[in-house]
């Protein structure tokens, strides 16, 4: 029996996957889509430097802020 074809999948899976869970909890979820979107467009990632590097700048912000509540909770 074939596999599914990935482009019929529904809002629901997309909801259930959990890479997509993460990047949404991180506030880059947006810049995570625009990286993509820029893929599909160019099939090139040299092509998409900009948007690779909005998405890495957020994640890594995302990153330093959370050490910082684990290390703000970890001195009480």
């Amino acid at each position: 029996m074939a596999s599914p074809s990935p482009h019929d999948r529904s809002r629901k899976d997309d909801e259930d996957d959990p890479v997509e869970q993460m990047i949404s909890r991180t506030g880059c979820a947006e810049l995570h889509y625009a990286v993509q979107e820029c893929m599909a467009e160019h099939q090139d990632w040299r092509a998409c430097q900009n948007q690779v590097r909005s998405f890495k700048d957020c994640m890594i912000n995302f990153q330093n802020a959370r050490k910082e509540q684990l290390m703000l909770l970890m001195a009480l």
